[in-house]
């Protein structure tokens, strides 16, 4: 009986873990979302509306993600410790939200010029993010769980960017509106700065997790990320990976387009582009406790085919003129986004070898962020240009908005997903 005691207790995510996990996971999404979703709006309202600038801006900061995550991920694993990465990462990266925000007063008569520092603050706030949140934060709850609680773990990480995305959708617009972006961006990195304050005390390593150090020094253990030596001897991590990029290709085609399409394109304000998304993604939330029942029992590649019909269906709704049709469209995108995301985000902790884990976040990041952004969202850009509707801003200054072309696209790329879920599965799913 004592010893039954002992595993259930070991198993216990404590109630201190689970307010971290919560609080610090929840706001680093919402900084995730203000970069995906509001940055891109602050670009073409205070810069320039220019796809080409998110393009850009997009593709750098993924590069930078990834660097730095590996970066840091090896000084986690080498030190046997997250908790400075968390603390040290989120202060730091709430300074350069608002470094970000005063971009805003530089000079316009050089576009380039300010395109250029926009591009830069955007990937020092990246840097400091990757290493607070996907060097640390990660696979620190990677660290304190095991087979017998990740499940419910994954569950939440895999919730938590669709709350961000909600709330992020629904209050944030609002607030832009009646504060303007540069009041807003000092709030939220005034609460960055908290939160880490708030790890600071909070946070706690894992007992278990040991320093990993390679004897042939630190470069010869960063270095070694690149050869990619896991991939190969993980054909399944592999695959995985393989799904995570193809979708998300099609993903980022669209997706940092999307608050900038309902604003320009489809003439709503941006609180009410804000509602439109969040009221989508919040009727989207119980299709993700479905999944989670099929996930449990290591039926992953029926959520994932289920999670490309989803996105199929959903993104032509979004080109139909009404906003029953285009919160529906929301509703079967976000559903299929959560759902993908939450079964190949629980998929890549059960496969990361337990003394590389802070280093192959970076992977993560490779084919999740750094692949699908550095391809997608230039593509997206350059059928916008092609394709898309003219606009003039507020500056007077004209551009391109996504127009109904994209959307079909996206659709057309996301059934590709469908090659490697295929693998994926005949390689052994429930080798899991």
């Amino acid at each position: 009986m004592k010893n039954k005691e002992r595993i259930e207790n070991k198993d216990r995510i404590t109630g201190k873990q689970w307010l971290v996990i919560f609080i610090a996971g929840l706001a680093g999404q919402l900084c995730w979302n203000i970069e995906n979703q509001w940055f891109t709006t602050f670009v073409y309202d205070k810069i320039s509306p220019d796809p080409s600038i998110i393009s850009w801006m997009v593709g750098a900061s993924a590069i930078t993600s990834a660097i730095a995550t590996v970066l840091f991920g090896t000084i986690g694993d080498r030190s046997g410790k997250r908790k400075p990465l968390m603390v040290g990462g989120y202060i730091i990266w709430g300074i350069t939200v608002i470094i970000f925000g005063a971009t805003e007063f530089l000079p316009k008569n050089s576009v380039v010029l300010a395109a250029v520092a926009v591009v830069f603050a955007d990937c020092l706030m990246t840097f400091f993010g990757a290493m607070a949140h996907d060097a640390g934060y990660n696979p620190w709850t990677t660290d304190i769980t095991n087979e017998h609680n990740r499940g419910k773990l994954g569950a939440v990480i895999a919730v938590l960017p669709v709350v961000a995305t909600i709330l992020g959708s629904l209050l944030f617009g609002n607030i832009i509106q009646a504060i303007d972006y540069f009041a807003f961006f000092i709030i939220i990195g005034a609460a960055m700065i908290v939160l880490g304050l708030f790890a600071l005390v909070m946070v706690k390593d894992s007992p278990d997790l040991k320093p990993n150090k390679d004897v042939k020094g630190f470069g010869q253990q960063f270095l070694s990320f690149f050869s990619f030596s896991v991939l190969r001897e993980n054909k399944v991590l592999a695959w995985v990976l393989a799904i995570f990029s193809v979708y998300f290709i099609g993903f980022n085609m669209y997706f940092s387009h999307l608050t900038n399409y309902f604003i320009y394109s489809r003439g709503f304000k941006e609180g009410m582009a804000g509602i439109i998304i969040g009221v989508g993604l919040l009727c989207a939330v119980p299709l993700t406790l479905l999944a989670s029942r099929y996930i449990d029992r290591g039926r992953f590649s029926i959520i994932m085919y289920s999670s490309v019909a989803l996105t199929v269906v959903g993104l032509p709704l979004l080109t139909i003129a009404g906003t029953a049709a285009n919160i529906i469209g929301m509703v079967l995108v976000g559903g299929g986004y959560m759902c993908i995301f939450q079964s190949l985000m629980i998929l890549l902790k059960n496969l990361f070898p337990p003394e590389k884990r802070g280093q192959c976040e970076g992977l993560r990041c490779v084919f999740y962020i750094l692949i699908p952004m550095c391809i997608g969202t230039p593509v997206g850009s350059a059928i916008i240009k092609a394709t898309g509707i003219e606009i003039i801003n507020d500056l007077g200054q004209t551009g391109y908005s996504a127009g109904p072309a994209l959307f079909f696209i996206a659709a057309a790329w996301t059934l590709l997903s469908l090659v490697p879920i295929t693998v994926y599965k005949k390689l052994g799913e429930k080798n899991v």
